[in-house]
């Protein structure tokens, strides 16, 4: 069992992680899509944009388990950025019952604008610390992310949304060596669309 001192300094550690991880969210995330984005784009609705440049998500179940809405919010948050012109949607060609997203014109000029202003913005924060020393730092948080997941009684239930703002991996996938479920889903439909002999290798 921790001493009261290392209890102490854990929690002062998580409180200051805490307060990082809203920050990031509060002052650069948020505040740059009010200032770069149309007025009707929330950010919830600005995430699911990501997911769709960046993923290849074909169900409305994957946007839920994204969004970690149900089904029933999940379309209508599809449906809402159709309406406003900003996703297309359209049936999959060999399967009805799936749908395949689509970024527009519109929604691929408000992505490069925030990336922009993003890039510009964690330039000016991040010009007094060394390289180095961010990667040590993010180094030992990914250790810690993935002790906390793998701790976790259902870890392959977790999506960390490891990718769709600054990376291009999962982390519970690399680290604790488990699918999230976003990847799982992907395999299991990649798996069932595989010509009669040609499963995955």
């Amino acid at each position: 069992m921790a001493s009261a001192s290392t209890a102490e300094i854990i929690n002062d550690f998580l409180g200051s992680t805490h307060v990082f991880a809203s920050s990031v969210s509060d002052v650069i995330e948020e505040r740059l899509l009010r200032e770069v984005g149309p007025p009707q784009l929330t950010f919830s609705q600005f995430k699911l944009l990501k997911l769709v440049a960046l993923t290849d998500a074909q169900t409305i179940g994957d946007v839920a388990a994204f969004l970690r809405v149900s089904n029933a919010a999940a379309s209508k948050a599809v449906d809402k950025l159709v309406r406003q012109g900003f996703l297309v949607r359209e049936e999959a060609p060999r399967d009805r019952r799936a749908i395949q997203l689509s970024l527009t014109a519109s929604s691929r000029r408000v992505l490069a604008a925030y990336n922009a202003a993003k890039d510009r913005k964690l330039s000016s924060v991040f010009r007094e610390f060394r390289a180095e020393d961010l990667q040590r730092t993010a180094d030992l948080l990914d250790r810690l992310t993935a002790g906390i997941v793998d701790h976790t009684a259902r870890e392959e239930e977790i999506c960390l949304q490891c990718g769709i703002y600054y990376r291009q991996k999962c982390l519970v996938r690399q680290l604790v060596r488990r699918n999230c479920i976003y990847h799982r889903r992907q395999n299991r439909k990649d798996t069932s669309a595989a010509p009669p002999g040609n499963g995955p290798r």
